[in-house]
């Protein structure tokens, strides 16, 4: 563990002048590259103090406006997990029915979502609230304080799993909570201007994820007025 990141875990710990010598960009590759999402946990329970931590450095990402839009609801007890994926199975079955799915399908779907809340051991859900943003007279630009405010709350998860990750646990993101926000906030009993907008499953590995792919920088990066040696995207063909 670097020594920025032991002095970041340290709750008493609150400001840095900026990065210490032996943080390096090599650590840092190492860190972002080895991150996996994980579905499939140890029965063990990441320490409370752990979490806040964690919790801690979410909120260091960038904040629109410096308001801070994040709200994050922490679920540990299986009985609050099973009544609120029962819920939102619920959901996601009318959903699917409605769209004609195959019933089999469905409740293959079903269980597999209820699966994975449950037995993670602990479960961050991750709210956004529009009370300090700011409000215009045109809902154009309401809509955009509003994707402000959500590109908050999304570096502050990012922020949360890389800790998770350096501290040695794993999470997986779930968007699953932005279909159905009023059940959410009605079976966690959150305040109205909590707007669920993805959760994180969070806890000791049971298996070390998949590898992922990433498209190379040549197709998704495009270098404007630089020589022609940069790589760069093409329109594709036809």
């Amino acid at each position: 563990m670097s020594a920025l990141l032991s002095h970041a875990l340290d709750p008493d710990a609150r400001e840095l002048d900026g990065p210490e010598p032996d943080t390096t960009l090599d650590e840092m590759a190492r860190l972002l590259a080895g991150r996996r999402s994980v579905r499939r946990y140890l029965p063990i329970q990441p320490p409370v103090d752990l979490v806040d931590r964690l919790l801690y450095l979410g909120t260091c990402a960038p904040s629109a406006h410096n308001r801070q839009p994040w709200r994050f609801a922490v679920i540990r007890s299986h009985e609050t997990k099973a009544r609120l994926a029962r819920a939102m199975g619920d959901k996601l079955r009318r959903d699917r029915l409605a769209d004609q799915d195959d019933p089999g399908d469905i409740e293959a779907d079903v269980s597999r979502s209820f699966a994975r809340i449950t037995s993670a051991p602990t479960i961050v859900l991750l709210c956004l609230t529009m009370e300090d943003m700011d409000r215009y007279r045109e809902q154009a630009r309401n809509d955009h304080e509003f994707h402000m405010a959500t590109q908050s709350l999304a570096m502050a998860g990012q922020n949360i799993m890389l800790a998770a990750h350096a501290a040695g646990l794993s999470s997986c993101w779930m968007c699953a909570p932005m279909f159905c926000p009023d059940i959410v906030r009605g079976v966690l009993k959150l305040a109205g201007h909590w707007i669920p907008q993805g959760m994180l499953t969070l806890g000791y590995p049971a298996n070390p994820g998949k590898p992922f792919r990433r498209m190379p920088p040549c197709e998704t990066t495009l270098y404007l007025d630089e020589d022609d040696h940069h790589s760069t995207p093409t329109e594709p063909a036809g």
